[in-house]
């Protein structure tokens, strides 16, 4: 049987319940869940990479009685990255019309590049539709509560990153 992979990217800076709620149903689609922590330099992340990972891993723990799963970082070019893990689908969450114009675009490159890979698109589920990690850093650096947006080991990264 061919064991079917799937590639949920992004920068995770910080990880947040919405994160996690693509994840978790990302992980009801598939055998394997590469959780690809990426590598952007323009973005200026709060969190170093080596944190964020260490934020991923620390939620995906749970997945692993069910799927096989993989966090590890990347840098470059998405598709080089999906193709060099063996992943046939690249998993996105989708909050609001605005991501899926940029997501749309992507996809479409992508689906040039290699149209072996799909890109599945899962939508956010509504108690999480306004969640963003720029906003949550905002509202942790102004000393406003996280943690209904956030893991409590989040908030607590962010809290003593803020304090």
């Amino acid at each position: 049987m061919i064991k079917r992979t799937a590639l949920y990217p992004g920068t995770f800076d910080p990880m947040t319940l919405g994160h996690l709620d693509i994840m978790k149903r990302a992980s009801n689609l598939c055998d394997k869940l590469v959780i690809a922590v990426a590598i952007n330099r323009e973005k200026n992340p709060l969190f170093s990479l080596d944190e964020r990972v260490e934020m991923v891993e620390h939620v995906v723990a749970p997945f692993r009685d069910r799927i096989e799963v993989e966090v590890q970082s990347f840098e470059g070019l998405l598709i080089h990255f999906v193709e060099s893990v063996g992943a046939s689908m690249i998993v996105r969450g989708l909050r609001a019309v605005s991501d899926f114009e940029y997501e749309f675009q992507m996809a479409g490159m992508n689906d040039r590049l290699n149209p072996d890979i799909e890109t599945v698109f899962l939508m956010a589920d509504p108690q999480f539709q306004t969640i963003a990690s720029r906003l949550v850093k905002d509202i942790a650096r102004l000393g406003g509560d996280v943690s209904q947006f956030v893991t409590p080991e989040v908030k607590l990264r962010l809290e003593e990153r803020y304090s």
